[in-house]
């Protein structure tokens, strides 16, 4: 296994004084869907770490599923996590990251839940690199040695009409459009047929089917699907699946295959990417490894000539430390936008963000850009 932790520019020294956990959780009035849930409301579980000079930095914890999950996570960080950081001092966010590995390994295994864990590290790991690119008063594209022009694509279109979506995004300014699959090959044919129509021969179509199928069926639905030329079909097995079985697919498929974004650990990261089973790796900066493991595995992607492309379905703060991700590991890749409604995206975004002929330009204000004000956060405040 190659080496985990990324190397970056000098960081300013980290004096934490406090972390707080901010739940929040926003009604929607069209349910989002996938192959395997619905969701009914929007939660965002951000991290805001404080520094001794009184700087703060800003993360976003996975906490999409199950009912619940979002307040469980909010307390792990609160009774677990913060007291192994606050009233330390870190040369670098990696340093704090690697106490949080080494700190949490064995109570995480205790419990039987590698995932919330993994998932808490993970935003506590944004909210540093945020802080330290703060202190160091560039933006965190910039800090990391990126860019902030990014290529990015509306995701999350399900199985209702999503031609209605699509038509939106693309008058705002989208030329690339991930369409969820799994709901019938009758079903998925016909969505697949309507996007490719309003996107034209010029746009990109990529596929999440969720982890839907097994082998045969995942093999069947890719043959029929790929007269529509996707750029990929992403998670059609499951996630833990061996790396042979991923390797077997890739080989019966016509369509290229993507994963990543519930894959923990770098050496299973690295598997994957040295197998060749996949065209493009996703990595969830908020489900493992925030920016400290999630850059390593930018650079193993761009090594073996693989696609780096995060993954995000979360709120907006989440959304800014994704496409930073991207912006810093080169935006070889593709950065993920949900075009579905969600006012903890929406409302947690620098002013001017947009899209325009299928780009988005990062900002150049300190650290990830944006900063909710009190007011924002009190808005939507679980109760």
């Amino acid at each position: 296994m190659r080496s985990m932790y990324a190397s970056v520019t000098p960081s300013p020294a980290l004096n934490l004084q406090g972390i707080q956990a901010h739940l929040l959780v926003a009604p929607v009035a069209v349910p989002v869907r996938n192959s395997f849930r619905v969701l009914t409301e929007r939660n965002a579980l951000l991290v805001q770490v404080t520094d001794a000079d009184g700087v703060s930095g800003w993360g976003e914890v996975w906490c999409n599923y199950p009912p619940g999950g979002a307040l469980h996570r909010a307390n792990l960080l609160q009774q677990v996590v913060a007291p192994l950081l606050v009233g330390k001092s870190f040369p670098d966010p990696a340093a704090a990251h690697r106490l949080m590995a080494q700190a949490l390994r064995v109570p995480a295994l205790q419990c039987g839940e590698p995932g919330p864990f993994a998932q808490v590290a993970a935003g506590v790991d944004v909210a540093l690199w945020d802080l330290a690119a703060r202190k160091a008063n560039q933006p965190l594209w910039q800090w990391l040695g990126g860019s902030p022009v990014l290529q990015v694509y509306a995701s999350g279109l399900g199985p209702d009409h999503p031609e209605n979506i699509a038509a939106k995004k693309v008058e705002e300014g989208y030329r690339a459009v991930k369409q969820k699959v799994g709901f019938g090959s009758d079903v998925d044919l016909e969505n697949v047929r309507k996007l490719r129509g309003i996107i034209g021969a010029e746009g990109q179509l990529m596929l999440d089917a969720n982890q839907r199928w097994n082998m045969a069926d995942a093999v069947d639905a890719a043959r029929a699907l790929a007269g529509e030329r996707p750029l990929w079909l992403e998670e059609p097995i499951a996630a833990d699946e061996p790396v042979e079985r991923w390797r077997e697919l890739a080989r019966l498929s016509p369509v290229a295959l993507a994963a990543g974004e519930n894959l923990r650990g770098a050496a299973n990261f690295d598997a994957l990417i040295v197998s060749g089973a996949v065209r493009a790796i996703q990595p969830d900066i908020g489900k493992w490894g925030g920016y400290t493991e999630c850059l390593a595995v930018a650079r193993w992607a761009a090594a073996a000539g693989v696609l780096f492309c995060p993954h995000w379905l979360g709120g907006g703060i989440g959304l800014l430390a994704s496409l930073h991700l991207l912006g810093a590991a080169g935006a070889a890749g593709w950065g993920e936008i949900d075009a579905n409604a969600n006012p903890l995206r929406e409302e947690f975004l620098f002013p001017g963000f947009a899209v325009v002929d299928g780009r988005l330009t990062l900002n150049d204000m300190p650290g990830l850009g944006f900063v909710p004000d009190d007011d924002l956060l009190a808005r939507y405040r679980a109760k």
